[in-house]
């Protein structure tokens, strides 16, 4: 199942993910982290990226895609995948679409605003893999030290409370639109974020089903 997973920053999609992949042996696809890779193996899109990345600009939506395709042509990935932090708005949805990439569902993970402000506050990412912990509901077993590699876990900046609300106008008024676009090809799914991740992914596996 080709999936790509929608939700707020903070949403808990990443969370969702992890569940998503053991659960249908699958990979998750975070944008971010394929795009180092490829720049990191030197690829032909890889390289290409890090012209745009090395000059502070955005890398174009054909390239990121192009990377994608790569990586999705890549063995773990023949029994599917989910795609994290890509689309981000209609544009690139259609560009998916016309460069052939098949998305099965759309998995949208609901959550209100609010919740979202005081779940970010307490995020703590690793500076060195990208793990996510949660001072509150998923903390690291030493404090400020990632479970995973031993790197730090670190408040990113733009999960100060302040940046939060801005963020979230920002994934509203783009990403929101998304919903309407996948709606219409009858591949949307909503579920309603819960207090706990276990109700949460219990609803998502119903979900895939």
């Amino acid at each position: 199942m080709n999936l790509i997973l929608l939700g707020a920053p903070g949403a808990g999609k990443g969370t969702q993910a992890e569940v998503i992949c053991d659960n249908l042996k699958i990979p998750a696809i975070s944008t971010g982290n394929m795009l180092r890779e490829a720049v990191k193996n030197g690829t032909k899109c890889g390289l290409e990226a890090k012209s745009y990345m090395d000059s502070g600009a955005l890398v174009p939506d054909e390239v990121v895609i192009g990377i994608l395709k790569d990586r999705i042509s890549e063995e773990d990935c023949k029994d599917g995948y989910i795609l994290d932090g890509f689309p981000r708005t209609v544009p690139q949805a259609e560009a998916l679409d016309s460069m052939g990439v098949k998305i099965d569902k759309v998995l949208e993970i609901a959550v209100a605003d609010e919740t979202i402000t005081q779940r970010l506050s307490g995020r703590r990412v690793c500076e060195d893999c990208g793990n996510s912990y949660h001072i509150d509901f998923k903390p690291t077993k030493v404090e400020g030290v990632c479970d995973k590699c031993g790197g730090k876990a670190v408040q990113r900046k733009d999960d100060a409370p302040e940046t939060v609300l801005s963020r979230l106008k920002t994934y509203h008024e783009l990403t929101a639109p998304l919903k309407d676009f996948y709606a219409a090809k009858g591949i949307l799914v909503t579920v309603e974020g819960q207090d706990t991740v276990e109700d949460t992914s219990k609803l998502v596996l119903e979900a895939l089903k």
